[in-house]
């Protein structure tokens, strides 16, 4: 059965041609690590902090930056709620095929849910409606079975800055809408054209009219 995840609907919306590279053929580019590494270690001294492990050493070897990103992590106001899961994979059906994707953690206030997700980059430019947003509050709202409100909330550290959003049933059917669509056109596409601006900025660029 099919199954997608956040960054597969994003790539094939951005350039099809992409998609084809990245998960039809599965070609694999490699990247500079460091674009990665300040978040990977955000993301991973947190995981361990809220499971009550040691992260004594973990911290002193964080360098300036990264250590002012961790203490505004630690002080955020969603950050202190009431800890359920991190770093959590879910899934969910949605009509005949599933979604997936990881969790960077859940929080509870009462009956209240929040989805934190841990930028030490920028937020999405259009945060409502960015794929992640959309598959991560859905197959949460499936996996709860009781709640009040539901939240996804970036929390951009760099700016040290909250980004909320609340699950409405208009954006919740919306949403189910949304996805369902882009996966039909996945699933008829035969033929995967290229569709961006940012050709240049892009890790297949070089593989672009080579391949058939």
């Amino acid at each position: 059965m099919n199954s997608f995840s956040p960054n597969m609907l994003k790539t094939f919306n951005e350039c099809p041609k992409k998609y084809y590279y990245k998960y039809v053929k599965k070609i694999s580019v490699p990247q500079k690590e460091s674009y990665f590494e300040r978040g990977k270690k955000i993301h991973a001294i947190a995981n361990y902090y809220l499971k009550g492990e040691d992260i004594s050493k973990m911290e002193k070897i964080l360098d300036k930056e990264d250590l002012i990103l961790w203490e505004r992590l630690k002080s955020n106001e969603f950050f202190n709620k009431q800890y359920l899961y991190s770093e959590y994979n879910l899934s969910c059906k949605i009509e005949n095929f599933w979604i997936n994707g990881r969790l960077d953690a859940i929080f509870r206030e009462h009956d209240k849910y929040f989805i934190l997700d841990y930028k030490t980059g920028s937020i999405p430019k259009n945060p409502e409606y960015d794929f992640q947003t959309m598959i991560y509050l859905i197959m949460a709202d499936q996996f709860l079975e009781d709640y009040v409100s539901l939240s996804f909330v970036y929390l951009d550290l760099k700016k040290d800055i909250n980004y909320e959003i609340v699950l409405t049933e208009n954006l919740k059917n919306s949403y189910i809408s949304q996805i369902s669509n882009i996966v039909k056109e996945i699933l008829k596409t035969q033929e995967y054209h290229t569709k961006t601006d940012n050709c240049r900025f892009c890790e297949y660029v070089k593989l672009c009219g080579l391949l058939r």
